[in-house]
C-alpha cells in the first residue's frame, strides 16, 4: 500500500472468498486503508487464520463462514458484519471457483456448480446488501470477474460464461443503481498466480509458458497486483465511475 493512504476510514467491507489469494490480498489492502473488513469463505478455519493475522497487524476483521451459493447465507453474513461492525458499504464478490477441461468432456454436474459460484454467487450477495445500501443512499459493489469473460480461455468455457455474465450483470445494475448513488464496477484479473493456476503450472509448464510470451510485462499477476484496482474502486476517488471494467492482466489484453 502506498503509505500514508487511509482512504476507507470507518468503512465497512464484506470480501467473499477472501480466506486465501486474490481475495485475502483485497481484505488485507482494504483493512490497511482504514476499512473493518468481513473475511468471509466457505473455509472458515482458513478465514479465521486470515482475520487473526490482519488482527495482529493492528487492523480490523472478522471472519464468517460464507457459501455463497445460498442467498440466505449471504443474507446471514452480511448481519453477521453489521452486528459487529455496522452497515455494509462496500461489497467484494470474489469468491470463485472453476475444473479446466475441454466442454465437451465437461458434465452438467461441474456446469452446475461452476455457475452456482461464480454467477449465482454474486446474484445473492448483491441481493443480500443493495436494500441496506438503497436505504442509505450510497455503497460500493466491486465483482471480480476475468479477462477470460472478455476473450474467453481455453478449457473454461462454462467459467467464461458465467464472468461475462458478471460483466453484464454489473454493468444493468450500474444503470439501476446510480439514482441510489451505489457504484457498480468490475475488476478482471489476468493469469494470476492462485492455487488454481499453481496446479495448471505443475501438470502443465508448457501452457504457463506459452501463457508468458503472451503477456507483455513477461510475468504472472500476483494477488496483490488486484487489490489495488479494487481499493481505488472502493473508495471516493471512484465516485463518478460506475459500470465499468478494468483488466489487471500485465497487457495480456487490451480493449480497443
Amino acid at each position: 500500500m502506498a503509505a500514508g493512504i487511509s482512504r476507507l476510514t470507518g468503512k465497512v467491507a464484506l470480501i467473499t472468498g477472501a480466506a486465501q489469494g486474490i481475495g485475502r490480498a483485497i481484505a488485507t489492502r482494504l483493512a490497511e486503508e482504514g476499512a473493518k473488513v468481513g473475511i468471509a469463505d466457505i473455509q472458515e478455519d482458513v478465514a479465521a487464520e486470515t482475520a487473526g493475522d490482519l488482527k495482529s497487524a493492528g487492523l480490523q476483521a472478522r471472519a464468517l463462514k460464507l457459501d455463497v451459493t445460498s442467498l440466505d447465507g449471504a443474507i446471514a453474513a452480511v448481519a453477521t458484519v453489521e452486528r459487529e461492525f455496522g452497515p455494509v458499504d462496500i461489497l467484494v464478490n470474489n469468491a470463485g471457483w472453476d475444473k479446466l477441461e475441454p466442454f465437451v468432456e465437461s458434465t452438467p454436474d461441474t456446469w452446475e456448480r461452476v455457475i452456482a459460484i461464480n454467477f449465482r454467487g454474486v446474484l445473492n450477495c448483491c441481493k443480500a446488501v443493495i436494500p441496506g445500501m438503497q436505504a442509505r443512499g450510497g455503497g460500493k459493489i466491486v465483482s471480480i470477474s476475468s479477462d477470460a469473460g472478455r476473450v474467453g480461455s481455453l478449457g473454461e468455457a462454462v467459467y467464461s460464461g458465467c464472468k461475462a455474465g458478471i460483466i453484464a450483470f454489473s454493468k444493468t445494475l450500474a444503470r439501476e443503481l446510480a439514482r441510489n448513488k451505489i457504484n457498480v464496477n468490475v475488476v478482471c484479473p489476468g493469469p494470476t498466480e492462485t492455487a488454481l493456476l499453481r496446479g495448471v503450472m505443475d501438470k502443465q509448464p508448457k501452457v504457463i509458458e506459452a501463457m508468458l510470451r503472451g503477456i507483455p510485462m513477461r510475468r504472472l499477476g500476483q494477488p496483490q497486483d488486484l487489490a489495488g484496482a479494487v481499493a481505488f474502486f472502493a473508495s471516493a476517488d471512484a465516485d463518478y465511475a460506475t459500470g465499468q471494467v478494468i483488466s489487471i492482466s500485465g497487457g495480456l489484453t487490451m480493449a480497443g
